[in-house]
């Protein structure tokens, strides 16, 4: 069973910056795309940013500019800056790895088969 662990998050300014961590407990190089996503209450959980096996990146049009995908193999992590942050950036944020093809293809919640547990990110204005 895959576990994620993420890290990173905090209270924080508008206009401050953040990294967060997800930590894999296997290869993340078996997984066809990871990434992160975040939902704020009330709402439903929406993409983020995610990142494929082969390094290609996807960006929810409302951070991109601001914030950056990126992983480390040999670390078994995937990571996202956040700069510029904004009061509207506030939520959960989850990691999430997908086995399938799908998950590379689409980043949808639903092509995701493993989820961490998800880290707290507070924007003050």
């Amino acid at each position: 069973q895959v576990q994620l662990v993420e890290s990173g998050g905090g209270l924080v300014q508008a206009g401050g910056s953040l990294r967060l961590s997800c930590a894999a407990s296997g290869s993340i190089f078996s997984f066809y795309a990871m990434g992160w996503y975040r939902q704020a209450p009330g709402k439903q959980r929406e993409l983020v940013a995610t990142i494929t096996r082969a390094g290609s990146t996807n960006y929810a049009d409302s951070v991109k500019g601001r914030f950056t995908i990126s992983r480390d193999n040999a670390k078994n992590t995937v990571y996202l800056q956040m700069n510029s942050l904004k009061p509207e950036d506030t939520a959960v944020y989850y990691c999430a790895a997908g086995l399938r093809l799908e998950a590379a293809m689409t980043s949808s919640t639903r092509s995701m088969d493993y989820w961490g547990q998800g880290t707290q990110v507070t924007v003050s204005s």
